[in-house]
């Protein structure tokens, strides 16, 4: 594992940018009403909204402290204004103007002189030369009164938190009446520049090299920022190649006013105008940048915003509602109507990216029939009864033991989940004729091969999917990955192979995420997987997603394989000759000790494993084995592989040299979910007992048990010495084993120094050998 976990900068590479630069304003608003915003030149943005209500109103935000940046990449928190003035052009259409009673407002959140919090509101027509749609508009902080007009209340400059600027469209209100029609609007500020003492921001400008890795982002989650700023934080931190962009299912879709609620689906445009502004520009910029875009379309909408009848439900009626806080929906791929309108979503968003000049590469994101966690499938909406000859079998419970009808339903909603995928790949095809398109799907392991649910993979797996009906399949495995589920997970891959034919070159791999800040740790677990998807060598690793990277301070290192470099850091070989018992070796630690004035230690132990050092050389008897040695160490290339040395004094789990047993050494206990056990060796007794990570035993003599039992047939050895057993021990179950092992070493020196005539006098060479850590 090569991986950090990054929580501010520490004297790593920093730039200034000057405050209030345009990449690093967001926008807010409420729903059904959307917005976005882009950076259109180093002193110029531009804001996009759609208005659905009277009471819609937007803010287009700076925040005194960044806390959307990767750590190493944010700029620096400064609350004080004071001194400083902020200068731009004003251009607007389809909002209220600068002059309107409910014109654009500066909102400046803060403290006042005497630490209490405190809201100013700055009218900002109060400081514009010009008309209301174009003016020059000039803020000097530590002069600015809030107030309807001047004179007004003097702002504290000295503590500001976060500043927004509101807009809101003809005929507000403030009233939750639709409006008569959806209203867009537009605002442009350019020429944006600042004076005074306070006028640059110290930023982060760490450049991590590239490690081999693809990103993942949504825009949902990070559309309200503009798209030059989350690219930077991609390509800074080293991702290349692929950014696969969910589109979401929240905000992309245009809306209608029907019966009180907004839908999608009532347009002949899909999308609405500020997500088009939004997706050109983030298209454009990933092409600037050399990153290859990638759209990702799921059949789940907000719920609030979903047609009743294009809902899948139940055999009881009740709708597919997924747990996230508002609940989602998942349409029914039996429903033409709601199958159409995303068919043309998908062309609308193949378009846009072939606009670009982007290649089309279009990723169908996790199409399947909803499935609660109580086994109640959801394949009963109106559409998809009638298309399953109007009387389907019930099917209460997945989890249960299914009749061959209940199992027939199954293969026929996986053949029209199959047919509804290959339509929305056909629209994307169709629409940008004849540029070729990359077509991808991406399944779910954990839901689609849940063994509590044996027969969905009929629906949710169909063999329609098979090569070549995609061009390459993704596949994300999270779930299980955190939660140490290995026997599932591994089986889940050999499954999808055999089912769906996909070999590893034409495979992605989708790793992550993290879905709060308190689950930090398990982005051990994630980087562990990213390590062990390299050795499956798929086509390429996805990190999901770049909003998670960002909060928790994520950064992959990159390893001699990820640089390119053809050299193997590992022979799998022994070194060719016997150790004799002038050998020396050396176990070391490293320890700091501190010694007080008065005499006193304090002494700090660094390592929680020796690292052991040999001398080989006096082990030489012959010229002979002299040439066997310098054979050795050319091929090795000196120190840049290493080998594996057997320590002629310490090579078993038995005490130091006997004949394993099974019941050697503890490798942890069972909790009915973990199958992988790392070999360690233990020095000494109880708790202050050094343990040694054991990377490079011999498989032959590995002896398992558990619970005493020898286990044989039932496990694997891994890479890094760890037992992988096909199903995990039961709670509370001791596993143990026994066996031989070899030091993993290289040679210390680059230089291997031998006189033939001190070697002919009975001198013999240095050899100094290194142990290489290979495991935490």
């Amino acid at each position: 594992m090569a991986f950090w976990l990054a929580s501010q900068r520490e004297g790593q590479v920093s730039d200034w940018i000057q405050r209030f630069d345009a990449r690093f304003w967001t926008v807010n608003f409420p729903r059904p009403m959307v917005a976005t915003v882009i950076s259109t030149a180093p002193d110029a943005l531009r804001v996009d909204a759609s208005f659905l209500r009277k009471a819609d109103l937007g803010g287009l935000i700076w925040a005194s402290e960044d806390t959307l940046d990767h750590p190493l990449l944010a700029y620096r928190t400064d609350r004080n204004y004071a001194h400083t003035s902020l200068r731009f052009r004003w251009r607007s259409g389809g909002v209220l103007p600068l002059d309107a009673l409910y014109g654009p407002t500066l909102t400046i959140e803060g403290r006042d002189r005497s630490g209490a919090a405190r809201t100013w509101y700055v009218r900002l027509w109060n400081y514009a030369e010009g008309s209301g749609e174009d003016a020059q508009i000039a803020l000097p902080f530590s002069d600015l009164e809030s107030g309807f007009s001047l004179p007004g209340e003097r702002i504290w400059p000295d503590d500001i938190d976060r500043m927004f600027i509101s807009f809101a469209p003809p005929g507000y209100d403030g009233s939750a009446d639709p409006l008569p029609t959806e209203a867009e609007g537009w605002i442009e500020m350019s020429e944006i520049s600042v004076d005074g003492s306070r006028a640059m921001l110290e930023i982060g400008d760490v450049m991590v090299p590239p490690h081999g890795l693809a990103v993942a982002t949504g825009f949902d989650d990070q559309g309200v920022q503009t798209p030059a700023r989350l690219l930077r934080n991609v390509r800074q931190l080293g991702y290349r190649g692929s950014v696969v962009l969910y589109l979401g299912m929240s905000h992309y879709f245009r809306l209608t006013a029907e019966d009180g609620r907004y839908l999608a689906g009532g347009s002949a445009d899909p999308l609405n105008t500020p997500t088009r502004v939004w997706h050109r520009a983030f298209f454009a910029e990933c092409l600037r940048l050399g990153f290859s875009p990638m759209a990702s379309l799921s059949y789940e909408l907000l719920d609030q915003h979903c047609p009743e009848d294009w809902k899948q439900r139940d055999h009881l009626g009740n709708p597919a509602l997924t747990g996230w806080t508002p609940p989602s929906t998942l349409i029914s791929p039996a429903n033409a109507a709601a199958m159409g309108w995303l068919q043309s979503v998908a062309a609308a968003f193949a378009l846009l990216m072939a606009e670009a000049g982007a290649p089309v590469r279009f990723q169908v994101g996790e199409p399947w029939w909803w499935t609660f966690a109580n086994g109640r499938i959801c394949l009963y909406d109106e559409a998809a009864v009638a298309a399953f000859g109007g009387a389907p079998p019930a099917i209460p419970d997945m989890r249960a033991a299914l009749d061959a009808a209940q199992k027939d339903l199954l293969d026929a909603a996986g053949v029209l989940l199959a047919q509804s995928t290959a339509d929305v790949v056909t629209a994307v095809r169709s629409a940008v004729v004849p540029e070729p398109v990359e077509a991808l799907a991406l399944v779910f392991t954990p839901t689609l091969l849940d063994p509590e649910m044996p027969e969905l993979k009929r629906a949710n797996l169909p063999l329609g999917w098979a090569a070549p009906a995609f061009d390459r399949l993704q596949v994300e495995d999270y779930d299980w990955l955190t939660a140490g589920a290995d026997a599932p997970r591994r089986r889940a891959y050999e499954e999808i192979n055999a089912r769906l034919g996909y070999p590893p070159a034409e495979q992605d791999y989708l790793a992550g995420f993290v879905l709060n800040q308190m689950q930090a740790d398990q982005w051990r677990l994630i980087d562990a997987g990213i390590d062990e998807a390299t050795r499956r060598a798929p086509h390429e690793i996805v990190v999901w997603a770049l909003p998670q990277i960002a909060r928790d301070g994520f950064v992959r290192l990159p390893s001699n394989a990820s640089q390119g470099s053809a050299m193997q850091a590992f022979d799998d070989v022994p070194y060719p000759l016997r150790l004799g018992r002038d050998a020396s070796i050396s176990p070391e630690f490293s320890t700091a000790v501190s010694v007080t004035a008065s005499g006193f230690e304090r002494r700090n132990s660094l390592w929680s494993d020796a690292r052991l050092r040999f001398d080989v050389g006096p082990g030489i008897r012959s010229e002979q084995e002299l040439g066997q040695l310098i054979a050795f160490f050319r091929a090795r290339r000196g120190p840049a592989r290493g080998f594996r040395l057997r320590d002629p004094s310490d090579f078993s789990s038995n005490a130091m040299t006997g004949t394993p047993t099974a019941l050697d050494q503890s490798l942890g206990v069972g909790d009915g979910t973990q199958t992988a056990f790392a070999l360690v060796k233990r020095y000494g007794d109880g708790e202050e007992a050094q343990v040694r990570r054991i990377t490079r035993p011999e498989f032959p003599t590995i002896l398992v048990s558990i619970d005493d039992a020898i286990q044989v047939g039932n496990w694997s050895l891994d890479s890094g010495g760890t037992i992988l057993f096909d199903d995990p021990p039961a709670p509370g179950a001791a596993v143990r084993a026994g066996f031989h092992f070899d030091v993993p070493v290289r040679f210390a020196e680059d230089r291997l120094e031998i006189s033939g005539a001190a070697f002919a006098a009975g001198e013999a060479p240095s050899v100094p050998v290194i142990e290489i850590r290979e495991a935490a």
